[in-house]
């Protein structure tokens, strides 16, 4: 069957699962574009202590909306480091990722399962629960809460004595602009 004026987007059945590969190296790489430099986090220019529990507070919101990617890279990295010694565990957290993948960060559409549409932030609970229950059914549960602890730590603690009168959100993020590294 011939169909006028539409594109060939392959010329063999494997065609498909190579667009889908390049499509989900784009999207790994727009999403990692959102990460912020690790200079820019690590600025010893920009690190001091907060005035009051409120800059504080402040501080926090703000870092953890600009920071936010580069936030998730830390969660992820402490808790891989923490499976090194759970080979089993490690594995599970691998297959999980490549689920989250899957599920959640390269879908083009909404998911649909028996007819439903199922709402990102159902997958996102859902695919959260899961990874914990199945993370913990592997017997590491001390380490991977440890290195949860460790990890909300460690991002608190930037996220405080981070100042935030230098960083600059663009508005089509959903972050505030700021015109001038003076602003508060």
């Amino acid at each position: 069957m011939t169909n006028y004026g539409t594109i060939p987007t392959s010329s063999s059945p494997s065609g498909g699962h190579i667009e889908y590969i390049s499509r989900a190296k784009e999207r790994i790489k727009s999403g990692l574009g959102t990460r912020r430099p690790w200079r820019e986090m690590f600025s010893f220019h920009s690190l001091n202590l907060p005035k009051s529990f409120r800059d504080s507070i402040s501080r926090v919101k703000t870092n953890a909306g600009y920071f936010r990617m580069n936030y998730a890279i830390v969660f992820l990295l402490i808790i891989f480091l923490s499976l090194l010694w759970f080979p089993i565990s490690l594995i599970v957290f691998i297959v999980m990722l490549a689920i989250w993948l899957v599920l959640y960060f390269l879908r083009d559409e909404p998911l649909v399962i028996c007819g439903r549409t199922i709402s990102d932030k159902a997958v996102l609970i859902i695919l959260s629960i899961v990874t914990l229950v199945v993370l913990l059914l592997t017997h590491a549960t001390k380490n991977i809460l440890v290195a949860l602890a460790i990890a909300v730590v460690v991002v608190l603690i930037h996220a405080i004595v981070r100042k935030t009168d230098d960083l600059y959100f663009d508005e089509e993020a959903g972050g505030l602009l700021r015109s001038s590294p003076s602003s508060p």
